[in-house]
């Protein structure tokens, strides 16, 4: 198995660095290939602009069709095009980050602006009466997979059903959904280590087994049941689920989940 690791902290002494530190040793004892992607460490751009597309950018500036033409053109900047490189090398995909403010740190959403381009993570496929893209399920990255390992600060009661933070799992959608299976990873569920600021004793080490046990089933972990765009359960062009299709009692993004 190849694993891309696209790790996102400014500190390599924190608990995010130990847990990439520990999927490098863990991976590669097994076996398997491993590249990391040190956001920080390799003082990665996080915004988009003309200078990402060349002679390509457009004038006034369109992010979409100018990203789309130094795609195909093969013009996109190096560092760009060296992830989607790496992308397309892995089986695996882990992003390793804390949950700041509700999502990813800026750094590593800044990845995500820049390497999943125009007519590389979207943008793909037949459009017409029946097709909206190769999307949801299917597109450049069918047939790898995907998983988050998130560090969360608060308790696991703040991030449950009738917690204050709202469940894990919804704040994780934007994430697994549009942004991973968008171009057709398959999402695993994810890795979350709750209380991360107030570890103590031998804290760590159990973290630590958890998380070995779960790099070492990767490959056999069933992946989050998201519902495919393309095979009939959604009405097109509208893209809304159709009616009965839902598991009951279901509803927001947990429609898009199969039962």
């Amino acid at each position: 198995m190849k694993t891309l690791v696209v790790y996102a902290h400014p500190e390599p002494r924190s608990l995010n660095g130990a847990l990439k530190d520990l999927a490098v040793s863990t991976l590669e004892a097994a076996g398997h290939e491993v590249r990391v992607s040190d956001l920080y460490a390799m003082n990665w751009k996080a915004v988009v602009d003309a200078a990402d597309f060349g002679g390509y950018a457009t004038e006034p500036l369109r992010v979409i069709p100018s990203s789309g033409g130094a795609y195909d053109a093969g013009a996109l900047t190096a560092d760009v095009r060296a992830e989607q490189e790496k992308l397309l090398w892995a089986d695996t995909v882990i992003l390793q980050f804390p949950l700041w403010w509700y999502t990813m740190p800026a750094i590593l959403k800044g990845w995500v602006d820049r390497v999943f381009s125009f007519h590389f993570a979207y943008g793909v496929g037949v459009h017409d009466d029946t097709r909206y893209g190769e999307r949801f399920g299917e597109g450049t990255l069918l047939g790898r997979r995907a998983m988050l390992s998130v560090t969360v600060g608060g308790p696991q009661s703040h991030y449950s059903d009738r917690g204050i933070n709202g469940p894990i799992e919804d704040l994780l959608f934007p994430i697994h959904h549009g942004i991973l299976y968008y171009p057709g990873l398959q999402v695993l569920p994810p890795f979350v280590v709750h209380g991360a600021d107030r570890m103590i004793g031998g804290d760590f080490e159990i973290v630590a087994k958890a998380w070995t046990d779960r790099l070492l089933t990767l490959e056999s972990t069933e992946p989050i049941a998201f519902r495919r765009q393309n095979h009939g359960d959604y009405e097109i062009p509208s893209l809304r689920l159709k009616a009965g299709l839902e598991v009951p009692g279901s509803q927001g993004f947990h429609l898009h989940v199969r039962g």
